[in-house]
């Protein structure tokens, strides 16, 4: 690949690094450094390229970091490394230990002594090493000094050798330039690099460059580098065509932000829609199945099913129809209404399709473009035109597009096929009913009108009889639909979230797969919409989990996730060919989650079993034994490490929220047993008491007044709350307040809390989480600090009512809606919230 064609695959990069060495890259090398200055050329292309999108600028040189600064001029937002990797900081050398500074001096005074041997010999005295620079003293003088640093203090112990153009460096540290820029690679999280450098030293930075990343070797002699110029003046032009081809790239990069979409659902799946009525997501037959649409992380190739007027004009409105899932966007002379079918009623039979419903009316014209892509783009997708609309060819489940009165054009993109066409809406509304499922074409008894009212009164009469709190009520009942949305009605299951892979850090790698049920979340969303007085949900999830129980080896062994029909989840994978939401890879299907250890799952299964009880919901001995069963996992397994709620790639720990779950597990057993039972079990009492006992000695570090994220370290985490949250604590108690002024000190900031600040391993730096926000105000409200709690409930529906979905993450500094869309935990946050300030 040319160094032309290389730069332009590299300026279509998720996040890109762009590394130089300075002297002989961005400057001449000159007989005095003092007097290198750089490029102005290549300094603008440097700034400019700092100033885009996910595109971050390095400098990585041999000089000390102040007089790189200096001799830069560039802004804070360039990474400046100096000393050949071993300065980031300004105040490095004062952070040099003793022994280490004592070591330096020693190096100091011994190439001072051989400098003396020539006038033109130049000491550069830096922070951590000491440079020896001979290009303009005599040959052979220059040779006897080199053969005798290098036979002398460069043999000492604890000093590290570089050797450059005409210099000799002692360094002190033990680093290199590759050392370096792998640092600043994780830190911003890079997924392809840059680097330029003329020098000796700059091949170290050489050898770390894989996959994407390009290297380019300025000057003469032998380099890892696979690409090359000739000096300065050619580095400036490669940096102005990465800079335009970067620029280009970006502005056209754009997306409909993630939390500005609206779902669709017939309690099998969902699709989501753009504000100019695009499907861009689309699953079926189940919401955990392959793609059918998959614009959202992939780009219009990965499927998309768009209506658009044929003026080009643009839409003026997007609403739903009351409290239900139709969806009508409006242009000035035509509308769209979308819905998934629900017009038969309960959605809870195992047999049955899904019809993704459009209704185009109006006076204007309209363009249609249906373009399908099998199982995420990676099966060739073929249409089929009929009569009465298209037919998909070749599918495992028969898919039809009926489309009366449309006459398609098929075109081919790459090796699949789209269909185009206008419709003249003067001439009567058109009715697109995309069929999974079946294969036949044929009007149905029932008009897409009537199925449009029937799915209405589906979701509205259910959403009528919920018990709504006097805050906020109509965003809880729109946030209770979108968690019923969430529940799969064949089997009981409810998903964590409607998407994979949206990303928790934009152009990162931090994107998962939440299309599946985790026993804690679901737990959890049940328990919120058995508050709000509906218990269905609830019952038909503990038969799904029953189920889930009666085929595994042992309740202490369930996985924390399957799917939603209770079958395990697929090993996890990523799909290569789709580009991510805005550059964000891998797009993920399947969750390495479900093989890790999450003993915090029993508890929020136990306390919706609890809540049930107290309302008189018709429980069995089924859900008693099951009770039994997950108190006796935790007697088993309490003391072990978890991975814990937050599902971190890295060795387990001993999680404080993990053991305050079976703390609770055991907690509400006790007052299961005691209406089940009309008696509490004491040995159940004893457990209780012992775990409680191991979290308060444990957890709790006196020196930071607040329990951490783990016994083992000092690291916040919001879910410490949780301390005082089940009653493990008193909300009065000192240690839960403390701990509730610590999240609120490290954790807060603005509509959202962090989960935790702490390195999990993963480059970049993910959003708050609306749900911890949402636990810090019911801690506020249980400490009796109702104020700030109201002041946070308002920050946080402020961002809420310009969503169309709530996602996971909010990140307050970008102002951007991060992390997959909707996110049932940040809708029952808010919805308890809000129950908790009505009754407070």
């Amino acid at each position: 690949m040319s160094l032309d064609a290389a730069i332009d695959s590299l300026a279509r990069s998720a996040v890109l690094l762009v590394a130089t060495d300075y002297d002989g890259t961005l400057s001449p090398i000159v007989e005095n450094p003092a007097e290198a200055r750089p490029h102005r050329e290549a300094m603008v292309a440097l700034r400019s390229l700092v100033a885009l999108d996910r595109t971050h600028v390095a400098v990585i040189s041999g000089r000390s970091l102040r007089d790189l600064a200096e001799m830069t001029a560039v802004s804070d937002d360039v990474h400046l490394v100096g000393s050949h990797g071993s300065e980031f900081d300004s105040d490095f050398a004062t952070s040099l230990s003793q022994q280490v500074a004592e070591l330096k001096q020693r190096v100091t005074t011994e190439l001072t002594t051989v400098a003396q041997d020539d006038s033109e010999f130049l000491i550069e005295d830096k922070p951590a090493s000491v440079a020896f620079h001979y290009r303009n003293a005599d040959p052979r003088r220059s040779e006897i000094a080199v053969e005798r640093i290098l036979q002398g203090a460069a043999t000492w112990d604890g000093v590290q050798l570089k050797r450059g153009k005409k210099v000799v460096e002692l360094s002190v540290v033990e680093t290199n330039k590759g050392m370096a820029l792998e640092r600043i690679r994780h830190q911003v999280g890079a997924t392809a690099v840059l680097f330029l450098g003329d020098d000796v030293t700059d091949e170290d930075a050489f050898a770390t460059l894989h996959g994407p990343d390009v290297g380019v070797k300025v000057g003469p002699g032998e380099s890892m580098a696979p690409h090359r110029v000739e000096g300065p003046i050619d580095v400036a032009r490669v940096l102005a065509r990465l800079c335009e081809a970067r620029a280009e790239w970006v502005t056209h990069a754009a997306a409909v932000p993630i939390d500005q979409h609206r779902m669709l659902s017939d309690q099998r799946t969902v699709a989501l829609v753009t504000p100019d009525a695009r499907i861009s997501w689309f699953c079926a037959p189940r919401i955990d199945s392959s793609a059918v649409f998959a614009e959202l992380v992939g780009g219009p190739t990965a499927g998309r099913f768009a209506i658009a007027a044929a003026d080009g004009s643009e839409p003026l409105a997007q609403a739903y129809d009351d409290a239900s899932l139709v969806l009508t966007t409006r242009w000035h002379d035509f509308s769209v209404t979308d819905f998934l079918d629900c017009s038969g009623g309960r959605t809870g039979q195992r047999a049955g399709r899904t019809d993704l419903v459009r209704i185009i009316e109006g006076t204007g014209k309209a363009r249609i473009e249906f373009a399908p892509r099998l199982d995420f783009g990676r099966i060739h997708t073929l249409l089929e035109k009929k009569e009465d609309g298209l037919l998909v060819e070749d599918t495992l489940d028969p898919i039809a597009l009926r489309s009366a009165g449309v006459d398609w054009e098929i075109t081919t993109e790459g090796q699949h096929h789209v269909a185009n066409a206008e419709v003249d809406l003067s001439k009567g509304p058109i009715a697109l009913e995309l069929r999974y499922g079946t294969g036949s074409l044929r009007e149905l008894s029932k008009t897409a009108s009537d199925r449009q009212r029937l799915t209405k009164s589906y979701w509205t009469s259910w959403a009528d009889q919920l018990t709504l709190p006097s805050v906020e009520p109509e965003f809880v009942k729109r946030g209770a639909t979108i968690l019923k949305a969430l529940c799969f009605g064949p089997k009981g299951g409810i998903a964590a979230a409607g998407t994979t892979s949206l990303p928790e850090h934009i152009g990162g790698v931090r994107n998962w797969d939440y299309r599946f049920c985790w026993l804690r979340d679901a737990a959890m969303t049940a328990t919120t919409l058995v508050r709000l007085g509906s218990t269905a949900e609830a019952m038909e999830y503990l038969d799904w989990l029953l189920n889930v129980v009666d085929q595994c080896e042992s309740p202490e062994r369930l996985s924390p996730l399957y799917s939603v029909a209770g079958g395990p989840v697929q090993s996890e994978a990523e799909l290569g060919d789709l580009s991510g939401y805005r550059g964000s890879r891998p797009v993920r299907v399947g969750n390495s989650a479900a093989r890790q250890v999450q003993l915090d799952v029993f508890g929020p299964n136990v306390e919706l079993i609890a809540l049930l009880s107290e309302r008189d919901a018709p429980l069995s001995t089924d859900h008693w034994r099951l009770v039994e069963a997950m108190v006796a996992a935790v007697k088993r397994r309490w003391m072990e490490p978890d991975h814990g709620i937050w599902e971190i790639r890295k060795p387990r720990r001993h999680h404080v929220h993990s053991k305050v779950m079976c703390w609770l597990t055991v907690d509400r057993a006790q007052q299961v047993a005691l209406r089940f039972l009309d008696r509490e079990r004491p040995d159940w009492a004893d457990l209780r008491d012992e775990i409680a006992a191991d979290v308060l000695e444990k957890g709790y570090k006196k020196h930071l007044n607040c329990f951490t994220a783990a016994y083992d370290g000092d690291d916040l985490d919001a879910s410490a709350l949780f301390v005082g949250l089940t009653g493990l604590l008193p909300a009065d108690d000192s240690r839960f307040l403390g701990t509730i002024a610590a999240t609120a000190e490290s954790l807060c900031e603005g509509p959202v809390v962090y989960r935790y600040r702490a390195d999990d391993g993963l480059p970049g730096v993910e959003g708050g989480f609306y749900i911890c926000a949402s636990w810090l105000i019911d801690s506020y409200l249980l400490a009796g600090m109702r104020q700030e709690a109201e002041t946070l409930f308002r920050t946080m529906m402020q961002q809420a009512s310009q969503a169309g979905l709530l996602s996971e993450q909010f990140d307050p500094a970008a102002g951007v809606a991060l992390g997959n869309i909707p996110q049932a935990y940040s809708y029952l946050g808010l919805i308890d919230n809000a129950l908790r300030l009505s009754h407070a």
